[in-house]
């Protein structure tokens, strides 16, 4: 069956040629369901993430590569149980959204866009900056004028044009929306190119954990594209025939800026305050709807941490040779909170997602430092 655009909402479709971000109605849009692979057709020669392109959109398209994907899963021992922790900070940007930024671009390059449009609080644009350069393709990105400078320094270094944005990080995305108009908006939380390319984390951890799936994932979260992604992995993997259930996903939110994990809850979302977990800040996620959808379907669900918690796990991650930026270091509390509710249990396989690396969040370590010495 051949793959196409997808409104979930309204289940209209559209051909993946012409190249577009929206349904012509404005709504996010996700790909047809792909038919999932099995060991056999797993290229053991690519590098990275490239090895289940046969699972990938346009699966002939020449990759836009840095060598992202890949990355290790540790064996730690914290809050009393064995875990698994998956490295995502181990990209070549720092973060997890290097694998959506090489297949997003991947794709677009072949379907011949020269150049694009990304907001972003700071990840996600140094990604798609990077893999923009890679492409020979011009980028523009948005930013919160909050933005730390460490991340707008590599997205100028990369060859892209920043823009700052005044503001919350809201204003930048509504500003985006309004300049695509204009230039082709490669957006890491509406393109759905991006989430295949997140996907590839369920896909590693299936083969990581000799071809199982785990029991339980904590996911830091801010738009959810890394839960979409485990949701669509895994569930092309279960229709497959190569895993038996779905794993629980979780979502790890602060309680500054939780409307996932409220939503989840069924409950109203606390008011919005600044976060240290500056990442995952994002008010108003585009398929909030669709994100809910995959932590309950899982049997999973939400996690709200306090902005404390957030800060000793991010010295207690980096005492135990873990650097990482508070908005991931989230993932630990969270797992703490899911063990006392009983909502996952010792002798479980459980993973905790690490998605950025520290070195992008000195200041805001810094200040943590000073906080707890």
């Amino acid at each position: 069956m051949q793959t196409t655009y997808l409104d979930p909402r309204s289940g209209r479709t559209y051909p993946l040629d012409p190249p577009r971000w929206c349904g012509d109605d404005g709504a996010p849009l996700f790909l047809t369901d792909l038919a999932g692979i099995a060991p056999a057709d797993i290229d053991t020669k690519a590098q990275g993430l490239w090895r289940y392109r046969a699972a990938l959109p346009l699966p002939d398209a020449s990759p836009v590569t840095l060598g992202e994907g890949w990355t290790p899963l540790l064996e730690r021992r914290f809050a009393g149980i064995d875990v698994r922790v998956k490295c995502e900070w181990v990209m070549p940007t720092g973060s997890f959204k290097d694998r959506g930024a090489a297949v997003m671009l991947t794709g677009l390059s072949a379907q011949g866009v020269t150049d694009v449009l990304e907001d972003s609080s700071g990840n996600g644009g140094a990604a798609v900056a990077a893999y923009a350069a890679v492409a020979g393709m011009a980028a523009t990105i948005l930013a919160p004028e909050s933005t730390s400078p460490a991340k707008t320094l590599a997205m100028r270094a990369a060859g892209a044009r920043v823009e700052l944005i005044p503001g919350n990080r809201q204003a930048t995305a509504d500003a985006a929306v309004a300049r695509s108009r204009s230039i082709f908006y490669a957006s890491h939380n509406w393109h759905p190119f991006f989430l295949h390319g997140t996907k590839t984390l369920a896909y590693e951890l299936w083969e990581q954990l000799d071809f199982r799936a785990p029991d339980n994932v904590i996911i830091p979260c801010g738009a959810g594209s890394n839960v979409l992604g485990c949701a669509i992995g895994f569930g092309e993997l279960l229709r497959a025939g190569q895993i038996k259930r779905l794993p629980r996903l979780f979502a790890a939110q602060p309680r500054h800026c939780a409307p996932i994990a409220a939503a989840a809850a069924g409950e109203a979302p606390p008011p919005v305050q600044p976060t240290i977990a500056e990442g995952t800040a994002i008010a108003q996620p585009v398929r909030l709807r669709e994100v809910v959808g995959a932590l309950r379907d899982s049997g999973g669900g939400g996690v709200m941490v306090e902005e404390d918690a957030i800060a000793a796990a991010t010295l207690a991650l980096a005492r135990n040779g873990l650097y990482v930026e508070p908005t991931c270091a989230q993932a630990l509390p969270a797992l703490e909170t899911l063990l006392a509710e009983g909502r996952i249990r010792p002798g479980e396989t459980t993973v905790m997602v690490l998605t950025g690396s520290g070195l992008k969040a000195g200041p805001r370590i810094e200040e943590i430092l000073r906080r707890f010495p």
